[in-house]
């Protein structure tokens, strides 16, 4: 399948084999592509079929924090490429078993009260939601300085549950990466192909396309994008992200309010396994907003000011968070009206059950 899309990029010479083909290989050349349902990752699957990958499996590592239209929109993707997605989650049950035993041991050792003891042992058991057994078991949310979410949800799945099985012998595995340089400074200084070790490459073809080359692959080869691309999200990862902006976090709350009732549960379930019972989902950022700084609070200050329901509300003011803005906060969102950050809207794109 070649196909020229021509202003922007031409899938057919976008991609630039840093090895000799699978054929003059001793042993096979397996190409991992993973699938997050966002426009970079999809990108990536389109270029990966343009190119014949060989032994191509694509993988989606599910969160459990997803958005119901991204879990469609990975079925829709496997339907209209012909390429089945394979579906994994992280499983924590033995790191809570482990750390059942370590608070019902230590933690009475060091004095904890026994209520708080109590407590994180009724909540701490396995949900089968990789996010929030994930940050049972950790005590907390992940946060920008410790963003341990992508690593245990995402990058370790991938490479335990369909990577190791594949490094024996002289075997290659290229593990696809849909990262673009333009997205951060970190990403900008990554090669576009290194060395991991036991026959493993990662392999990063999209790293010098900007946005608009990812969107012309998508209507190449008729595949509409995610559409939550046109509801207001700049990223259609975890709902919403620890790193979701604060215009992201007015849009979700009055498009789908759902999304911030399950994490208000999930705050007052990660707090009862909290030793300091200080958790909540953006680690103390709207405390910071409005004091200035959180380390002179204590525990039930930051909960108070922190929580993702006081998230929301400052996410609805402006002038850093000295007056509501009356536009925003007016709960007359339509759920179905497009205000893409990517100029979506008016695009012809094909429905998704007429791609193919």
């Amino acid at each position: 399948m070649v196909v020229d899309i021509g202003r922007h990029v031409d899938l057919a010479n976008a991609i630039r084999w840093p090895f000799h083909p699978a054929n003059e290989l001793p042993g096979l050349q397996h190409n991992i592509v993973s699938v997050s349902g966002g426009k970079d990752s999809t990108a990536l699957l389109l270029l990966a079929l343009t190119q014949d990958a060989p032994n191509l499996r694509a993988v989606f590592a599910d969160t459990g924090n997803e958005h119901e239209l991204t879990i469609e929109y990975i079925d829709y993707l496997a339907q209209a490429t012909g390429v089945a997605i394979e579906h994994r989650r992280a499983d924590f049950s033995r790191q809570i078993a482990r750390k059942r035993e370590f608070i019902a041991t230590k933690w009475r050792e060091q004095g904890v009260a026994e209520t708080i003891v109590l407590a994180a042992l009724e909540v701490l058991q396995p949900t089968g939601v990789p996010f929030l057994d994930l940050c049972l078991w950790k005590g907390r949310f992940p946060s920008r300085k410790a963003q341990f979410c992508t690593e245990e949800l995402k990058r370790n799945v991938i490479v335990e549950q369909v990577m190791l099985p594949l490094m024996d012998g002289p075997n290659m595995i290229m593990s696809w990466q849909g990262v673009r340089a333009d997205e951060s400074d970190v990403r900008r200084y990554l090669p576009e192909c290194e060395a991991v070790g036991g026959g493993l490459y990662n392999y990063r073809p999209l790293l010098r396309w900007n946005v608009d080359s990812v969107f012309e692959a998508h209507r190449a080869m008729g595949i509409k994008p995610n559409p939550l691309y046109t509801m207001g999200a700049s990223r259609v990862g975890c709902m919403p992200c620890i790193n979701c902006r604060k215009g992201e976090l007015r849009e979700i709350a009055a498009r789908w309010p759902h999304h911030i009732d399950r994490i208000a549960r999930w705050e007052d379930l990660v707090r009862q396994a909290s030793k300091r019972g200080g958790a909540t989902f953006f680690a103390g950022a709207n405390a910071k907003h409005q004091q200035g700084s959180i380390k002179e609070m204590d525990v039930a200050q930051i909960v108070a000011l922190a929580n993702i329901r006081q998230a929301v509300e400052w996410s609805r003011t402006t002038r850093g968070g000295i007056q509501y803005d009356l536009i925003a906060t007016d709960g007359e969102t339509d759920s179905k009206a497009c205000t893409s950050a990517y100029g979506l809207c008016d695009s012809d794109w094909v429905p998704m059950e007429a791609a193919v």
